[in-house]
């Protein structure tokens, strides 16, 4: 069911699913390549979240960084994962740390596919995708931006075992502490690549007409919410998004509304939607998200350009339930305060958006140090 009522604000609570929320502010998933030797979390990620997890200051929500279900799944320099003992170990900090400011966080699961490098894969092997065809896009390793290297296929009997991953990682998730998951469906990665036409090139049960092309993603949410319970589960789609080399959809109307209405029976807690072009112009492509909307049923969350009036009025109008907030929680943890007040906002830096330490991540000052 949907849970908003009549003339909402974006500062009111809501329940999503399982998840009560403070507002409807959510700090979106955001890659910052800061995880330590094997991909684990550590203290600077710690603090980082910390900072913005106050409800009354922060976010009510947050999405955690993209973060790999299998070490297959990495395509970025230190990003963090959630498929070992230690990963799940340092995760537990960083929730538990979340969890005392009276936040709430779940955990992104990523699965990068062909977006990747083979430096970044184990033993070196190809990256695996739904095609053998390269993207026409550039990873980051250790030698700086490449390009992707050519993926391999994966084989008919080999996806229930990437399925299973996806499982695993939400259960580690839930042992780390997360209020919930977020499945990354979106900006052309692994899920995203089956869904499209303009990837999938597939003449199997998981290609060709739409009904096979969301197979892959039906079957990864229904394992997530047979594992952890559909309102402990959220979904990110980008309908349009030429993010990482995928081209649009012959029909990413039908495409996406097919997918949506077959969620249904799942209970998704809330569906995040990436309106228009990734970190873009909102009007990349004709797309109804209104009518994707009326197909379901969980709180509908916006994403992509927001600003304080944009997300004030979409929620109040209830064409949202809730506005996730990028760029913006990169450089002001106290970005919730900022936006109920409406106080200026600190510039982000972007030389320090990927890797390096304290600077530009845990620097940025706070409203009161700010003005002083």
């Amino acid at each position: 069911m949907r849970y908003p009522c009549a003339m909402s604000t974006l500062f009111d609570p809501i329940r999503i699913g399982d998840i009560e929320l403070a507002s409807r502010i959510v700090m979106a998933p955001l890659t910052r390549s800061r995880a330590g030797a094997g991909q684990v979390p550590n203290a600077l990620m710690r603090e980082y979240y910390a900072q913005r997890a106050d409800p009354a200051s922060g976010a009510a929500l947050i999405v955690s960084e993209a973060t790999q279900v299998c070490p297959e799944g990495q395509g970025y320099l230190d990003t963090p994962g959630i498929h070992s003992a230690a990963q799940v170990a340092g995760w537990r900090a960083i929730t538990d740390a979340v969890h005392a400011r009276g936040g709430r966080i779940v955990a992104q699961l990523w699965h990068v596919g062909r977006i990747s490098h083979v430096s970044l894969q184990p033993g070196g092997q190809a990256p695996v995708s739904c095609t053998a065809r390269p993207a026409a896009s550039k990873t980051f390793n250790a030698g700086g931006f490449v390009d992707c290297s050519a993926p391999r296929a994966l084989a008919t009997d080999e996806i229930p075992g990437v399925v299973a991953q996806y499982r695993r990682a939400a259960l580690n998730a839930i042992e780390a502490g997360f209020d919930g998951v977020e499945v990354h469906g979106a900006n052309g990665y692994l899920i995203d690549q089956f869904l499209r036409d303009s990837v999938n090139d597939r003449s199997d049960a998981y290609g060709g007409p739409i009904e096979n092309r969301v197979r892959f993603l039906l079957e990864v949410m229904r394992a997530v919410t047979g594992a952890i319970g559909g309102g402990r589960t959220g979904l990110r789609l980008s309908p349009v998004t030429p993010s990482n080399g995928a081209g649009l959809d012959s029909d990413p109307q039908a495409l996406h509304e097919t997918a949506v209405a077959q969620l249904a029976p799942l209970g998704l807690a809330y569906l995040h939607v990436v309106e228009g072009q990734t970190g873009g112009r909102r009007d990349f492509a004709p797309f109804d998200y209104a009518a994707l909307r009326r197909r379901f049923k969980g709180a509908w969350m916006v994403n992509n350009g927001y600003t304080r009036a944009l997300a004030l009025a979409a929620v109040a109008s209830g064409a949202a339930d809730l506005v996730a907030f990028g760029k913006p929680f990169i450089a002001n943890p106290d970005l919730g305060r900022r936006l109920r007040i409406d106080a200026a906002l600190n510039a982000p830096d972007p030389a320090t958006f990927y890797g390096g330490g304290a600077a530009g991540y845990t620097d940025y000052p706070a409203l009161d140090a700010a003005l002083a």
